[in-house]
């Protein structure tokens, strides 16, 4: 009996030095993040350069943060509140950005493929040379983002407005596929002479 409870709280020092060693490498194994920021104030702090691969963001507060040139691929960042945070360079591809407040974020050369930004607030958020390939999108936002869109993503090499659906073409610019009821245009765009505005991205039948 004795020589168990001796076994068993030698193993205690051992597991904690597991659990550092998850967290250090960014969760078990390597290949996620074990940070935890649910609900969390991280307003006004800088992250920049930072590994939060799989990471809960969920309501957290992010406003007026610094996380340049990190790496969030498939994080969930749903209901956080990152106005002007700054996300240039950023990887957030495969994130859940579902309800998220980005109003004035920087957004710059950021990688957002395959990204979810339904009912997300964008509205003066700088975009430049971000990649929204198969991201989805709101149809109104991505309206709304294709009136300023420019840039090439320096990263992935892809248009910012080609990624966004901007133009003539018109699969694109309803969006992604996998949403065709948050992004189908109204039925009466869908005939032969349907067409969308290149330099607006708005969608018109002719």
């Amino acid at each position: 009996m004795a020589a168990a409870v001796i076994a068993s709280s030698s193993s205690v020092p051992a597991m904690a030095e597991l659990n550092r060693f998850e967290a250090d490498t960014r969760g078990e194994f390597g290949i996620g993040s074990a940070a935890q920021y649910g609900s969390a104030d991280l307003s006004k702090t800088i992250h920049s350069n930072e590994n939060f691969r799989r990471a809960n963001f969920t309501s957290a507060d992010m406003r007026e943060s610094d996380f340049s040139g990190s790496t969030f691929n498939g994080a969930y960042l749903e209901k956080a509140v990152a106005y002007k945070a700054n996300f240039s360079g950023a990887d957030l591809s495969d994130t859940l950005m579902d309800r998220m407040v980005l109003n004035e974020a920087n957004l710059t050369n950021a990688v957002l493929v395959r990204s979810v930004l339904t009912r997300s607030d964008l509205g003066g958020a700088k975009i430049e040379g971000a990649d929204f390939s198969d991201a989805v999108i709101d149809l109104l936002q991505k309206q709304a983002l294709c009136k300023y869109a420019n840039g090439t993503n320096p990263l992935t090499g892809v248009d910012t407005r080609k990624s966004l659906g901007c133009g003539n073409s018109r699969r694109n610019a309803y969006g992604s596929p996998s949403s065709p009821l948050l992004s189908a245009p109204p039925q009466r765009l869908l005939g032969r002479d349907g067409f969308c505005d290149e330099k607006t991205g708005l969608c018109d039948a002719k």
